[in-house]
């Protein structure tokens, strides 16, 4: 009789057999395969060619007077710009100028923001008095047109570009790391550490940065897209990368003349800018859900 009524609970009402309940979590390779998927393949791509550009036989500065604004074709397969060159070549260059600058920017910000935040909330009293009204200044200012103005002082280039949006994407790590320490600094192994004579740096450092990690990584993960975005604004405004260097966004100013007639001088860089940025926030929103659930384990 008891063998008859596990052999009925063992089907379903659907009359198909009930599987057992293992409890087996997924791999580590599924859930690298679920949050990376195809953005992380574009991401990746992205990263490869911005590394191994250097290397290619490209010829994005290669003038071709009789190419002249020539539409996508077998010869170049993106067509050719106002001055005959390849859109293919100039648009894997600007593929590198985005990534270097949006990493370097993320990887500075990110640096100075945790610096500043995880200072300021340890230490408490008058010194984050004093970094949170620093903040505040920076925040009474609109970003994009404090980095606008610091380019146009410090001049054209990559490396003056990366100051200028460092300058103003620190604020939001300072801000993100000084409420987790916060929330962190009297928790019991902090108050333990304290007890046994630890040093503030070592508390910090070994203690509550690696607690606070996980929502600093999401937020440099967005991050990225907010300054590949930038970049492209402030090279389009001409504060950027100078020509015959090529960027995403001096391709889509040398373009706009042009849209009429040859409309794929600006879809080019406009597709490539709006991939890139989707499957960074995709990539981000799913490190967030991932990391959130983790958390909650």
């Amino acid at each position: 009789m008891a063998d008859s009524q596990v052999g009925s609970q063992a089907w379903s009402q659907s009359g198909t057999r009930a599987e057992p309940q293992t409890g087996a979590q997924p791999g580590w390779a599924q859930t690298g395969v679920r949050i990376w998927g195809l953005p992380g393949a574009f991401l990746f791509g992205w990263a490869l060619l911005a590394l191994v550009a250097p290397w290619l036989p490209l010829t994005p500065d290669a003038v071709d007077l009789p190419g002249i604004l020539a539409g996508p074709g077998p010869d170049s397969l993106l067509g050719n710009d106002d001055l005959g060159r390849p859109i293919l070549d100039r648009l894997l260059v600007g593929a590198r100028i985005a990534f270097v600058v949006s990493f370097g920017v993320v990887a500075l910000s990110a640096a100075i923001g945790v610096l500043v935040g995880g200072i300021g909330a340890f230490a408490g009293g008058w010194i984050d008095l004093l970094l949170v009204r620093l903040i505040d200044v920076f925040l009474a200012f609109p970003g994009i047109l404090l980095a606008i103005a610091l380019a146009g002082i410090l001049g054209p280039g990559i490396d003056n570009l990366i100051l200028a949006l460092s300058a103003t994407g620190w604020v939001g790590y300072a801000r993100l790391t000084r409420a987790q320490i916060l929330a962190l600094k009297e928790r019991d192994h902090v108050l333990a550490a304290r007890a046994l004579g630890v040093g503030p740096g070592r508390i910090l450092v070994r203690h509550l940065l690696p607690l606070a990690l996980t929502p600093l990584i999401v937020e440099a993960t967005f991050g990225v897209a907010g300054v590949v975005v930038a970049e492209a604004g402030l090279s389009f405004l001409g504060l950027g990368v100078q020509p015959p260097q090529a960027s995403w966004g001096s391709m889509i100013r040398e373009g706009v003349g042009y849209m009429l007639v040859a409309p794929h001088l600006v879809l080019a860089p406009g597709v490539a800018i709006a991939l890139v940025v989707f499957s960074v926030n995709l990539l981000g929103d799913r490190l967030r859900d991932w990391l959130d659930v983790r958390q909650a384990a």
